[in-house]
């Protein structure tokens, strides 16, 4: 197997730049995960990888292999599209071995690797399926499969748990990652939901724009992150924001109905602040009387809180226990200071101590 190195890489439609001088180095064996709001540019600069779409300007490596000029069929990598594009009149078991018969590998070769990807997705009860007879998960595990047989150096997903419900969607999650494990394949793998960016990456990659905001380990990310819009978009549900002003070291945020002491760095004096708090570090005092109870959200062993500030600014809250709150209740909120995430309100990059 073997890492990936984007040095510098941009790509163009004519006079429309949509990737913007990508650095980023894969290392061998990592899970990593393109991860934005949709027209970020994650799924271009995958196709980019593939050699589905060519590199303006830069260079791009697999192992020691500059790869930027080469064909798709030259760069030892596999691709997993959203739709399963599997052949509608084939076996399962011809599906996967298909594209090795075509480049003429020997008949007992195809069958070896075809058992070994079989093995590893658990497919054995459905190699003699036509994909009419597969749910939608059972598709996209022969679509792996069918990858895992032409032993690429690199795996690159794109978005292939889209059009899968909500079950299926962590079933085949879990199943990625143990394909990950077990395997031990470089794979790039792109999505919009951070949730499965949070649970299947060794490293992520933000995006916004054809840019890199930040890369790093998941929690990395969610506990450090660089700038207000990594903060906002890693985290389920979203970060809180309100504004705020920094003077004397000291935070006022109107919209917590809290006023933070010594958390402001020197430098930082009258200037305006978007200040940042996760649901999870927000504590719910019953007897304050600052923030109106709009909305609770109860999902069993958790509830999540919509609240309305002095200001009018929503904040959301966590909870649980037994004892959560009720919809038209006024409560008051407590936030310990170094749970606080402050960022410069022009910039939105994060100010820390």
């Amino acid at each position: 197997m073997s890492g990936v190195t984007l040095n510098k890489v941009i790509k163009r439609y004519g006079d429309v730049q949509v990737i913007h001088g990508i650095d980023l180095q894969i290392e061998d064996g990592e899970f990593c995960v393109f991860v934005g709001p949709s027209g970020c540019g994650k799924s271009t600069l995958l196709r980019m990888v593939a050699g589905l779409e060519e590199t303006t300007e830069g260079s791009m490596h697999i192992g020691d292999r500059d790869v930027t000029r080469m064909d798709p069929s030259e760069r030892r990598v596999a691709m997993v599209f959203q739709t399963y594009a599997l052949y509608p009149h084939m076996t399962v078991k011809d599906n996967m071995g298909f594209g090795l018969k075509m480049n003429g590998h020997p008949k007992a070769e195809i069958e070896e690797k075809v058992a070994e990807a079989t093995r590893i997705l658990k497919l054995e009860p459905y190699l003699d399926r036509k994909p009419s007879a597969l749910s939608g998960g059972q598709r996209q595990r022969v679509s792996i499969g069918r990858a895992i047989v032409r032993g690429p150096e690199v795996f690159l997903f794109d978005e292939p748990l889209s059009n899968l419900d909500a079950e299926l969607r962590v079933e085949m999650r879990v199943e990625i990652a143990r394909l990950h494990k077990e395997i031990g394949a470089t794979m790039i793998y792109v999505t919009h939901d951070q949730v499965e960016a949070m649970t299947l990456a060794s490293k992520i990659v933000v995006l916004r724009a054809g840019r890199i905001e930040q890369v790093g380990p998941p929690m990395d990310l969610y506990r450090d992150p660089d700038n207000k819009f990594v903060a906002g978009f890693i985290g389920s549900p979203a970060m809180n924001f309100v504004n705020g002003t920094a003077k004397g070291g000291q935070v006022d945020a109107p919209g917590l109905g809290i006023r933070f002491d010594g958390i402001v760095p020197a430098g930082h004096d009258d200037m305006a602040l978007s200040v940042g708090a996760r649901p999870e570090h927000i504590t719910i005092d019953p007897s304050g009387d600052t923030h109106k109870v709009e909305l609770v959200e109860s999902l069993g062993g958790v509830s999540f809180a919509y609240l309305t500030g002095p200001t009018g600014e929503r904040i959301v809250a966590e909870e649980r226990g037994d004892n959560r709150s009720v919809e038209g209740a006024t409560v008051g909120i407590r936030i310990d200071a170094d749970r606080i995430f402050l960022f410069d309100a022009t910039t939105e990059r994060r100010i820390r101590a």
